[in-house]
Parts: C-alpha cells; sequence; structure tokens
C-alpha cells in the first residue's frame, strides 16, 4: 500500500530529514499534498514529493506553517 504522495511505506520508515536525522511524516495537508514534513518540531522543514520520490535536498525544503 502507498502513503501519501505515492511513498511506498517501506522507504518512510528508512528516509529521515537530511538536516537533523529525524523521521520524516507524510504531509497530507491540503496546501501540500505531496510533501513529508521532519517529526522534530525544532528543525520543521517540509521536503516536497515529485512523482513519488522525495526531494531531500536543505535547499528545496520549506517550513510548516
Amino acid at each position: 500500500m502507498t502513503e501519501p504522495g505515492g511513498i511506498e511505506p517501506e522507504l518512510l520508515e528508512i528516509i529521515v530529514c537530511p538536516r537533523c536525522r529525524s523521521d520524516l511524516l507524510p504531509h497530507p495537508d491540503a496546501e501540500r499534498p505531496d510533501s513529508l514534513r521532519c517529526s522534530d518540531e525544532k528543525c520543521g522543514l517540509v521536503y516536497p514529493v515529485r512523482d513519488g520520490i522525495p526531494v531531500l535536498l536543505v535547499d528545496e525544503a520549506g517550513h510548516e506553517g
């Protein structure tokens, strides 16, 4: 079964935030339906997902809110 944004659950289990190394979680917000957010509230980066592939570049990430 695929998670929101077209990401396989197995991939979500192994990828982490490149900045702080915390887990990434699906971000199902209507404004950003295809993104992953860092689980560390202090970091708070949100990474885009394009064609089911997470773009884990800090320069491409935004902040939640």
